[in-house]
Protein backbone atom coordinates (compact mmCIF):
# COMPACT_ATOMS: atom_id res chain seq x y z
CA UNK A 1 0.00 0.00 0.00
CA UNK A 2 1.38 3.41 -0.93
CA UNK A 3 1.98 5.80 1.94
CA UNK A 4 -0.06 8.99 1.70
CA UNK A 5 2.28 11.95 2.02
CA UNK A 6 1.39 14.75 4.40
CA UNK A 7 3.53 17.19 2.47
CA UNK A 8 3.42 17.16 -1.26
CA UNK A 9 6.84 18.61 -1.85
CA UNK A 10 6.75 18.57 -5.66
CA UNK A 11 3.44 20.41 -5.78
CA UNK A 12 4.81 23.01 -3.36
CA UNK A 13 7.91 23.55 -5.49
CA UNK A 14 5.77 24.02 -8.59
CA UNK A 15 3.37 26.43 -6.93
CA UNK A 16 6.25 28.39 -5.41
CA UNK A 17 7.80 28.74 -8.88
CA UNK A 18 11.06 27.06 -7.94
CA UNK A 19 13.88 26.52 -10.41
CA UNK A 20 15.74 23.22 -10.56
CA UNK A 21 12.77 20.83 -10.39
CA UNK A 22 14.10 17.45 -11.49
CA UNK A 23 11.86 14.69 -12.86
CA UNK A 24 12.28 11.28 -14.48
CA UNK A 25 9.82 10.13 -17.15
CA UNK A 26 8.73 6.54 -17.76
CA UNK A 27 6.34 4.74 -20.10
CA UNK A 28 3.97 2.08 -18.68
CA UNK A 29 4.34 -1.51 -19.95
CA UNK A 30 2.53 -2.61 -23.07
CA UNK A 31 -1.08 -3.57 -22.61
CA UNK A 32 -0.44 -7.17 -23.68
CA UNK A 33 1.97 -7.76 -20.77
CA UNK A 34 1.12 -10.69 -18.53
CA UNK A 35 0.58 -10.24 -14.80
CA UNK A 36 4.02 -11.72 -14.14
CA UNK A 37 5.62 -9.31 -16.61
CA UNK A 38 3.83 -6.33 -15.05
CA UNK A 39 5.02 -7.31 -11.58
CA UNK A 40 8.56 -7.94 -12.78
CA UNK A 41 8.77 -4.61 -14.62
CA UNK A 42 7.16 -2.80 -11.69
CA UNK A 43 9.71 -4.26 -9.29
CA UNK A 44 12.64 -3.43 -11.59
CA UNK A 45 11.50 0.16 -12.03
CA UNK A 46 10.73 0.52 -8.33
CA UNK A 47 14.34 -0.43 -7.57
CA UNK A 48 15.67 2.02 -10.17
CA UNK A 49 13.48 4.83 -8.91
CA UNK A 50 14.53 4.09 -5.34
CA UNK A 51 18.09 4.97 -6.35
CA UNK A 52 17.07 8.16 -8.20
CA UNK A 53 17.45 11.48 -6.44
CA UNK A 54 14.75 13.56 -8.07
CA UNK A 55 11.63 15.48 -7.13
CA UNK A 56 9.19 13.15 -8.80
CA UNK A 57 8.38 10.97 -11.78
CA UNK A 58 6.37 11.49 -14.95
CA UNK A 59 4.21 8.63 -16.24
CA UNK A 60 3.15 9.02 -19.85
CA UNK A 61 -0.17 8.23 -21.49
CA UNK A 62 0.86 7.37 -25.03
CA UNK A 63 -1.13 8.15 -28.14
CA UNK A 64 -0.46 7.10 -31.72
CA UNK A 65 0.84 10.18 -33.51
CA UNK A 66 0.79 8.72 -37.01
CA UNK A 67 -1.82 11.26 -38.17
CA UNK A 68 0.69 14.04 -37.44
CA UNK A 69 3.02 13.11 -40.32
CA UNK A 70 3.05 11.19 -43.59
CA UNK A 71 6.42 9.64 -42.72
CA UNK A 72 6.40 6.02 -41.70
CA UNK A 73 6.69 5.43 -37.96
CA UNK A 74 10.17 4.17 -37.02
CA UNK A 75 8.80 1.75 -34.44
CA UNK A 76 5.24 0.38 -34.40
CA UNK A 77 2.87 2.00 -31.93
CA UNK A 78 2.14 -0.17 -28.89
CA UNK A 79 -0.76 0.47 -26.52
CA UNK A 80 0.25 0.59 -22.85
CA UNK A 81 -1.58 0.00 -19.59
CA UNK A 82 -3.21 2.93 -17.84
CA UNK A 83 -0.57 5.19 -16.22
CA UNK A 84 -2.50 5.56 -12.95
CA UNK A 85 -2.93 1.80 -12.70
CA UNK A 86 0.81 1.32 -13.25
CA UNK A 87 1.59 3.86 -10.54
CA UNK A 88 -0.78 2.53 -7.90
CA UNK A 89 -0.53 -1.21 -8.50
CA UNK A 90 3.00 -1.91 -9.72
CA UNK A 91 5.36 0.95 -8.85
CA UNK A 92 6.25 0.67 -5.20
CA UNK A 93 7.70 4.14 -4.77
CA UNK A 94 7.21 7.10 -2.47
CA UNK A 95 8.01 9.49 -5.30
CA UNK A 96 5.19 11.77 -6.37
CA UNK A 97 3.96 11.20 -9.90
CA UNK A 98 2.83 13.58 -12.61
CA UNK A 99 0.39 11.51 -14.61
CA UNK A 100 -0.18 12.41 -18.25
CA UNK A 101 -3.58 12.13 -19.89
CA UNK A 102 -3.99 12.16 -23.67
CA UNK A 103 -7.46 13.63 -23.32
CA UNK A 104 -8.63 12.81 -26.84
CA UNK A 105 -8.68 9.10 -25.95
CA UNK A 106 -11.49 9.51 -23.43
CA UNK A 107 -15.12 10.53 -23.60
CA UNK A 108 -16.45 12.96 -20.99
CA UNK A 109 -17.82 10.28 -18.66
CA UNK A 110 -14.53 8.36 -18.67
CA UNK A 111 -12.53 11.53 -18.11
CA UNK A 112 -14.70 12.61 -15.18
CA UNK A 113 -14.18 9.22 -13.53
CA UNK A 114 -10.41 9.46 -14.03
CA UNK A 115 -10.33 12.86 -12.33
CA UNK A 116 -12.64 11.81 -9.50
CA UNK A 117 -10.39 8.86 -8.66
CA UNK A 118 -7.05 10.50 -9.45
CA UNK A 119 -4.05 8.47 -8.32
CA UNK A 120 -1.97 11.61 -7.92
CA UNK A 121 -2.46 15.28 -7.18
CA UNK A 122 -0.45 16.27 -10.25
CA UNK A 123 -1.22 15.79 -13.92
CA UNK A 124 -0.60 16.96 -17.46
CA UNK A 125 -3.29 17.13 -20.12
CA UNK A 126 -2.18 16.49 -23.71
CA UNK A 127 -4.30 17.44 -26.69
CA UNK A 128 -4.46 15.81 -30.12
CA UNK A 129 -1.14 15.58 -31.96
CA UNK A 130 -2.80 16.65 -35.21
CA UNK A 131 -5.99 18.21 -36.54
CA UNK A 132 -6.46 14.96 -38.46
CA UNK A 133 -6.48 12.86 -35.31
CA UNK A 134 -9.81 11.46 -34.13
CA UNK A 135 -10.62 13.12 -30.82
CA UNK A 136 -13.33 12.22 -28.28
CA UNK A 137 -12.52 15.12 -25.97
CA UNK A 138 -10.91 18.45 -26.81
CA UNK A 139 -8.33 20.08 -24.57
CA UNK A 140 -10.46 23.16 -23.89
CA UNK A 141 -13.31 20.96 -22.63
CA UNK A 142 -10.86 18.93 -20.51
CA UNK A 143 -9.83 22.15 -18.75
CA UNK A 144 -13.49 22.97 -18.06
CA UNK A 145 -14.13 19.49 -16.62
CA UNK A 146 -11.01 19.74 -14.46
CA UNK A 147 -12.23 23.02 -12.93
CA UNK A 148 -15.56 21.40 -12.05
CA UNK A 149 -14.47 17.91 -11.00
CA UNK A 150 -10.89 18.27 -9.73
CA UNK A 151 -10.21 21.92 -8.86
CA UNK A 152 -7.31 21.02 -6.56
CA UNK A 153 -5.38 19.04 -9.19
CA UNK A 154 -2.01 20.68 -9.90
CA UNK A 155 -2.26 20.76 -13.67
CA UNK A 156 0.55 21.05 -16.19
CA UNK A 157 0.64 21.47 -19.94
CA UNK A 158 2.86 20.75 -22.91
CA UNK A 159 5.39 23.23 -24.30
CA UNK A 160 7.03 22.66 -27.69
CA UNK A 161 9.93 25.05 -28.42
CA UNK A 162 10.09 23.70 -31.99
CA UNK A 163 6.72 25.31 -32.69
CA UNK A 164 8.16 28.63 -31.54
CA UNK A 165 10.73 28.53 -34.34
CA UNK A 166 7.93 28.53 -36.94
CA UNK A 167 5.12 30.53 -35.36
CA UNK A 168 6.91 32.60 -32.66
CA UNK A 169 3.83 32.28 -30.46
CA UNK A 170 4.57 29.36 -28.12
CA UNK A 171 5.02 31.83 -25.24
CA UNK A 172 1.53 33.18 -25.95
CA UNK A 173 0.08 29.65 -25.91
CA UNK A 174 1.77 29.06 -22.56
CA UNK A 175 0.24 32.26 -21.18
CA UNK A 176 -3.22 31.22 -22.46
CA UNK A 177 -2.94 27.76 -20.92
CA UNK A 178 -1.73 29.30 -17.65
CA UNK A 179 -4.90 31.43 -17.63
CA UNK A 180 -6.83 28.15 -18.19
CA UNK A 181 -5.29 26.72 -15.01
CA UNK A 182 -1.92 25.23 -15.97
CA UNK A 183 0.68 25.68 -13.20
CA UNK A 184 3.74 24.28 -14.98
CA UNK A 185 4.82 23.02 -18.39
CA UNK A 186 6.91 20.09 -19.60
CA UNK A 187 8.54 20.39 -23.00
CA UNK A 188 9.08 17.89 -25.74
CA UNK A 189 12.66 16.54 -25.72
CA UNK A 190 15.15 19.28 -26.55
CA UNK A 191 18.11 19.04 -28.93
CA UNK A 192 17.86 22.54 -30.38
CA UNK A 193 19.17 25.04 -27.83
CA UNK A 194 18.46 28.03 -30.10
CA UNK A 195 14.74 27.22 -30.13
CA UNK A 196 14.75 26.92 -26.34
CA UNK A 197 16.68 30.19 -25.98
CA UNK A 198 14.32 32.09 -28.30
CA UNK A 199 11.31 30.77 -26.41
CA UNK A 200 12.83 31.80 -23.05
CA UNK A 201 13.57 35.30 -24.42
CA UNK A 202 9.97 35.85 -25.54
CA UNK A 203 8.44 34.24 -22.45
CA UNK A 204 10.60 36.34 -20.12
CA UNK A 205 9.52 39.54 -21.92
CA UNK A 206 5.82 38.67 -21.73
CA UNK A 207 3.78 40.40 -19.03
CA UNK A 208 1.97 37.42 -17.55
CA UNK A 209 2.11 35.08 -14.58
CA UNK A 210 5.29 32.99 -14.95
CA UNK A 211 5.32 29.29 -14.08
CA UNK A 212 8.09 26.64 -14.14
CA UNK A 213 9.10 25.32 -17.56
CA UNK A 214 10.56 21.83 -17.32
CA UNK A 215 12.73 20.93 -20.31
CA UNK A 216 12.91 17.27 -21.34
CA UNK A 217 16.20 15.60 -22.26
CA UNK A 218 16.70 12.12 -23.71
CA UNK A 219 19.92 10.30 -24.62
CA UNK A 220 20.22 8.82 -28.10
CA UNK A 221 21.90 5.43 -28.28
CA UNK A 222 21.64 4.51 -31.94
CA UNK A 223 20.91 5.89 -35.39
CA UNK A 224 17.54 4.13 -35.18
CA UNK A 225 16.72 6.02 -32.00
CA UNK A 226 17.83 9.25 -33.68
CA UNK A 227 15.48 8.51 -36.58
CA UNK A 228 12.62 7.88 -34.15
CA UNK A 229 13.33 11.10 -32.25
CA UNK A 230 13.08 13.06 -35.48
CA UNK A 231 9.85 11.22 -36.36
CA UNK A 232 8.46 12.36 -32.99
CA UNK A 233 9.12 15.93 -34.08
CA UNK A 234 12.24 16.55 -31.99
CA UNK A 235 14.35 19.16 -33.76
CA UNK A 236 17.96 18.01 -34.15
CA UNK A 237 20.11 20.62 -35.96
CA UNK A 238 22.21 19.27 -38.85
CA UNK A 239 25.53 19.97 -37.11
CA UNK A 240 24.44 18.05 -34.01
CA UNK A 241 23.12 15.18 -36.10
CA UNK A 242 26.50 14.98 -37.86
CA UNK A 243 28.27 15.13 -34.50
CA UNK A 244 26.22 12.19 -33.21
CA UNK A 245 26.48 10.17 -36.41
CA UNK A 246 30.26 10.53 -36.55
CA UNK A 247 30.92 9.91 -32.85
CA UNK A 248 32.68 6.75 -31.70
CA UNK A 249 30.04 6.29 -28.99
CA UNK A 250 26.77 7.95 -29.95
CA UNK A 251 25.18 7.21 -26.56
CA UNK A 252 28.01 8.76 -24.57
CA UNK A 253 28.14 11.77 -26.92
CA UNK A 254 24.40 12.41 -26.73
CA UNK A 255 24.36 12.06 -22.93
CA UNK A 256 27.18 14.60 -22.61
CA UNK A 257 25.40 16.86 -25.09
CA UNK A 258 22.16 16.75 -23.09
CA UNK A 259 24.03 17.76 -19.93
CA UNK A 260 25.71 20.64 -21.81
CA UNK A 261 22.37 21.84 -23.16
CA UNK A 262 20.70 21.79 -19.76
CA UNK A 263 23.63 23.64 -18.18
CA UNK A 264 23.27 26.44 -20.73
CA UNK A 265 19.45 26.59 -20.62
CA UNK A 266 19.39 26.57 -16.81
CA UNK A 267 21.89 29.43 -16.44
CA UNK A 268 20.32 31.41 -19.28
CA UNK A 269 16.79 31.09 -17.89
CA UNK A 270 17.88 32.08 -14.38
CA UNK A 271 19.49 35.22 -15.78
CA UNK A 272 16.18 36.00 -17.53
CA UNK A 273 14.10 35.37 -14.41
CA UNK A 274 12.42 32.24 -15.75
CA UNK A 275 12.17 29.12 -13.59
CA UNK A 276 13.28 25.99 -15.43
CA UNK A 277 13.83 22.37 -14.51
CA UNK A 278 14.59 19.08 -16.23
CA UNK A 279 12.68 15.93 -17.08
CA UNK A 280 14.88 13.00 -18.11
CA UNK A 281 13.55 10.12 -20.18
CA UNK A 282 14.55 7.38 -22.59
CA UNK A 283 12.54 7.12 -25.80
CA UNK A 284 14.06 3.66 -26.23
CA UNK A 285 13.32 0.52 -24.23
CA UNK A 286 16.89 -0.73 -24.65
CA UNK A 287 18.53 -1.29 -21.26
CA UNK A 288 21.70 0.57 -22.26
CA UNK A 289 19.72 3.70 -23.18
CA UNK A 290 17.63 3.51 -20.01
CA UNK A 291 20.82 3.27 -17.94
CA UNK A 292 22.26 6.25 -19.83
CA UNK A 293 19.15 8.28 -19.01
CA UNK A 294 19.57 7.44 -15.31
CA UNK A 295 23.21 8.54 -15.51
CA UNK A 296 22.08 11.77 -17.18
CA UNK A 297 19.66 12.36 -14.31
CA UNK A 298 22.59 12.22 -11.87
CA UNK A 299 24.67 14.60 -14.00
CA UNK A 300 21.88 17.13 -14.25
CA UNK A 301 21.29 16.96 -10.51
CA UNK A 302 24.98 17.84 -10.04
CA UNK A 303 24.55 20.84 -12.35
CA UNK A 304 21.54 22.08 -10.36
CA UNK A 305 23.37 21.66 -7.05
CA UNK A 306 26.48 23.37 -8.44
CA UNK A 307 24.53 26.46 -9.43
CA UNK A 308 22.70 26.51 -6.10
CA UNK A 309 26.03 26.38 -4.25
CA UNK A 310 27.46 29.14 -6.45
CA UNK A 311 24.54 31.37 -5.60
CA UNK A 312 22.86 31.29 -9.02
CA UNK A 313 19.67 29.87 -7.55
CA UNK A 314 17.87 33.19 -7.51
CA UNK A 315 14.24 32.25 -8.00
Amino acid sequence: MRKIKEWQVLKEKIRNGKSGILLYGIVPPKITSSQDELERLGTAWSQRLGECECDGIVIYDLQDESARTKDERTFPFVHTIDPARYYTQYLHTDKEAIIYRAVGKYDEAEFCEILRHAASGLGVFVGASSKNEECKLHLSRAYEIKRLVAPHLCLGGICIPERHEKSRDEHLKIAEKTADGCEFFITQAVYNVQNAKDFIDDYAALECKKVPIIFTFTPCGSLKTLEFMKWLGISVPDFLQQRLQSSVDILQSSTALCAEMFDFIYKYALAKGVSVGANIESVSTRRVEIEASLSLLKEIRKIILKHENLGFYVI
